[in-house]
């Protein structure tokens, strides 16, 4: 059996990385996936008048804490808040739960790390601690690649309250 050719050189003792979290991926595909490989953060404040949102700067900033600028969970967010379906305050409550609006796509994160044990034991570092925690090189690209941490020099931090929350009481010792 062959090398993946993202398994690195010396291939055999390395995981590649789901087809489906990687920004090479998500940019070949017709449309692309609304969960990885974002080019840049949407500003919660911009896409709140789009959505007739009269927001403070405090609700902005919250919304911001909990996605990180992640532009399909702020435009789920805003979506579900014109509707009215939640409020800013429901939805940061049960943003990281079954119950929340985020569950399908913490959940298929969750699957992906499932199937790959050390980068799942990798994530669980990042979340569990209060801060930037230094990674294997490949297993902070992976990470990052799939969208769930971001890098400052060779540490990691979680991308978002969201993930951090998630993935904190999900990942388990």
């Amino acid at each position: 059996s062959g090398s993946s050719p993202r398994a690195g050189a010396k291939g055999a003792s390395r995981e590649p990385l789901p087809n489906c979290c990687t920004r090479h991926h998500s940019q070949n595909q017709a449309k692309p996936s609304p969960f990885i490989g974002f080019p840049r953060p949407l500003n919660p404040y911009d896409l709140s008048g789009r959505y007739g949102l009269n927001w403070t700067t405090s609700q902005v900033e919250e919304l911001t804490q909990l996605v990180g600028g992640h532009p399909y969970l702020v435009q789920k967010a805003l979506y579900h808040l014109r509707r009215q379906d939640v409020t800013l305050g429901e939805l940061a409550e049960t943003a990281a739960t079954e119950a929340g609006i985020y569950s399908d796509h913490l959940r298929r994160h969750w699957w992906n790390l499932k199937e790959y044990p050390k980068l799942k034991e990798a994530f669980r570092q990042v979340v569990v601690k209060n801060k930037s925690v230094e990674l294997d090189a490949e297993l902070a690209f992976k990470l990052d690649s799939m969208g769930l941490v971001q890098l400052q020099g060779n540490e990691a931090i979680p991308r978002c309250d969201l993930y951090r929350n998630y993935f904190r009481d999900n990942l388990g010792d």
